[in-house]
C-alpha cells in the first residue's frame, strides 16, 4: 500500500517478476523527493495496479505479491 500521498514516477517491476525483501517495487514523488517503495517480503509480483503519472494517495494498493 502507498505509504505517502504522491505521484508514481516509476514502476520498477512487472507480473511475473520474482522479487526478495527490500527490492523497489515503484518509485513515488512527494513534496519534490523521490520515494522507493520497497518489498516487504519475497514473492511472485501478480499484479501491478498503478501506472506512471498517477496519483495515489496513503493505503492505495500499488503492488500485490504472492
Amino acid at each position: 500500500m502507498a505509504p505517502l500521498p504522491g505521484k508514481i514516477t516509476h514502476i520498477a517491476v512487472r507480473p511475473g517478476a520474482q522479487v526478495q525483501a527490500g527490492d523497489t517495487l515503484v518509485v513515488i514523488e512527494a513534496m519534490k523527493m523521490e520515494n522507493e517503495f520497497k518489498a516487504s517480503a519475497a514473492g511472485t509480483v501478480v499484479e501491478v495496479r498503478v501506472q506512471p503519472g498517477q496519483a495515489v494517495n496513503p493505503g492505495d494498493t500499488l503492488v500485490v505479491i504472492e
